[in-house]
């Protein structure tokens, strides 16, 4: 049985620039699922946020002749506005360098592993990349160099605070191999499994305040700054007022719901690893699920900040006036756990091919034919093959749902709907309707009858589309209700009936003038 609560986070990015097209996917993915689950009936709470804290916020506010807190609070910004503009619906946004509760759990955190006795001193000399923020062994490097980033390390000696990693590894591992800590996909679960079987070390958890610039969070009585994955992971727990008011901490972590964070794959290791054992030291619950993606590349190499590629997902919104071509894109041509190329070509090819030749197309054909024969108004839904066809599709996106299949989700519902279009145009219901009004010797009921069934099964069948379509685009399936006459849904088992409600064929779904302004 499903737990009734869920608790979703996406990671917190780097704000040592502004956002790209890469880290939408994850915004995207993680907002489709806290949609999905909310329709499912759950009591959802779902949360995003920026890492203020890192070194590399602090080099890039050097490089660019501000000070870090100007730096970090416009490029937070930037990542706010737009979760608000691909129709986020986090319920949190934690900015780590200036909400009040994010100390206070931090503090609380580090008190705790305190107390466990996993916080020890240590002087340290290794190989660090600021990029990564952390440190790499030279076994780990390709030709010396950082293998994420490319880079060159930096060779930094300190006395900071260590943490007892290695204790955990064995506890994490059985939590993974038993599923209470559940990697997706498959293959990053092994990857963490591989990792755990080699054994862990232990890590840095503290900063000199001087190689920190004294950015960050202080290190409890100390004139250190905690580690910025430390740091950052707590945000998990910040927005849960975990420390402070733990009135959600106690109905969303402290509870038997489903603990969910998305994450890419570049950080998989901090989230399956670095995260369970950190709440283990603390004696607090460990994460129910990890679903971790792949990176978005261009021509086969990451977007990435520092790879100066990034593609501005704002303009990709502004130029198609909704967030919806980008969020199809995302979910249905990256593959959910795995990498994948974008191409502003093949955006503008599944806004008119598919979105509007196989969608679009098919509403306003039906639309436009209901509103002439039958002045808009839905008949009776017939038994029909199509009909029981549409009844399977929901089954069949909830399948996708459970085993992180986003992609598939969406092309069993385009597959349903090049089935429709098949059928539509096989029945060719306008001729018969073209019959009502030109013949005198024909059965007049039974061909209205007949046009009727067929454009009330096409109808039944877009509003379980619809339905399905809510999670993945919202505004569109809104839209798309508000077209066949009936309530959006709320709820995934709410009756569905369309017999008896008029019809509006107004508005166009996805039209291709907005391809035009994309292209100029």
């Amino acid at each position: 049985m499903k737990s009734s609560t869920s608790y979703l986070t996406t990671s917190i990015p780097y704000v040592n620039s502004t956002p790209h097209v890469g880290f939408a996917l994850e915004l995207i993915q993680a907002d489709t699922y806290a949609r999905h689950f909310r329709l499912l009936g759950r009591n959802v709470r779902f949360q995003c946020g920026t890492d203020d804290n890192s070194l590399k916020n602090v080099r890039a506010a050097e490089a660019s002749g501000l000070t870090v807190a100007e730096l970090v609070g416009a490029n937070a910004d930037r990542f706010e506005r737009l979760g608000q503009r691909l129709h986020i619906s986090n319920d949190d946004f934690v900015r780590t360098s200036r909400d009040p509760r994010h100390v206070a759990c931090v503090h609380t955190l580090w008190r705790a592993c305190a107390a466990s006795g996993d916080l020890y001193r240590k002087t340290y000399e290794g190989l660090y990349c600021v990029g990564c923020e952390q440190f790499y062994d030279p076994s780990d490097l390709q030709d010396g160099r950082c293998p994420e980033h490319g880079v060159a390390l930096e060779l930094v000696k300190e006395e900071n605070w260590f943490f007892r990693l290695s204790r955990y590894s064995d506890q994490i591992k059985h939590l993974i191999e038993t599923g209470e800590l559940n990697v997706n996909p498959a293959h990053r679960r092994n990857e963490v499994l591989s990792l755990l079987r080699r054994g862990l070390t232990d890590i840095s958890v503290s900063r000199s305040a001087e190689r920190a610039r004294g950015w960050g969070v202080a290190v409890p009585d100390s004139n250190e700054v905690v580690y910025v994955w430390f740091d950052a992971l707590a945000n998990y727990l910040s927005g849960l007022g975990f420390g402070s008011d733990e009135t959600y901490y106690r109905r969303y972590w402290a509870c038997e719901g489903e603990r969910n964070h998305f994450v890419g794959k570049g950080i998989s290791k901090f989230h399956a690893v670095y995260w369970p054992a950190i709440l283990l030291s603390a004696g607090l619950p460990v994460p129910s699920s990890i679903f971790v993606h792949g990176y978005v590349t261009l021509d086969g190499k990451k977007i990435g900040k520092s790879a100066g590629n990034g593609i501005d997902p704002e303009r990709l919104i502004d130029a198609y006036e909704t967030p919806d071509a980008l969020r199809y894109y995302l979910l249905r041509h990256i593959r959910s756990d795995d990498d994948g190329d974008f191409s502003e070509k093949r955006l503008e090819a599944a806004w008119t091919g598919e979105l509007g030749g196989q969608l679009g197309n098919l509403v306003n054909r039906v639309l436009t034919l209901l509103a002439t024969a039958f002045d808009g108004v839905t008949p009776e839904v017939p038994r029909s093959d199509l009909v029981r066809e549409a009844a399977r599709l929901p089954g069949k996106v909830q399948r996708a749902f459970d085993s992180y299949e986003l992609h598939v989700g969406l092309s069993e519902i385009f597959s349903y709907l090049a089935e429709a279009n098949k059928e539509f145009t096989r029945k060719a219901p306008w001729s018969d309707a073209k019959l009502l009004y030109a013949a005198k010797d024909i059965d007049h009921a039974m061909i209205s009858a007949r046009v009727g069934a067929t454009l009330a099964e096409q109808v039944y069948g877009l509003a379980v589309v619809a339905r399905c379509l809510l999670p993945f685009l919202p505004a569109s399936a809104e839209i798309l209700h508000n077209q066949l006459g009936i309530a959006v849904a709320r709820h995934y088992d709410e009756p569905l009936v369309v017999s008896g409600f008029k019809t509006s064929s107004a508005s166009v779904l996805f039209p291709r003038q907005r391809v035009f302004a994309a292209r100029s």
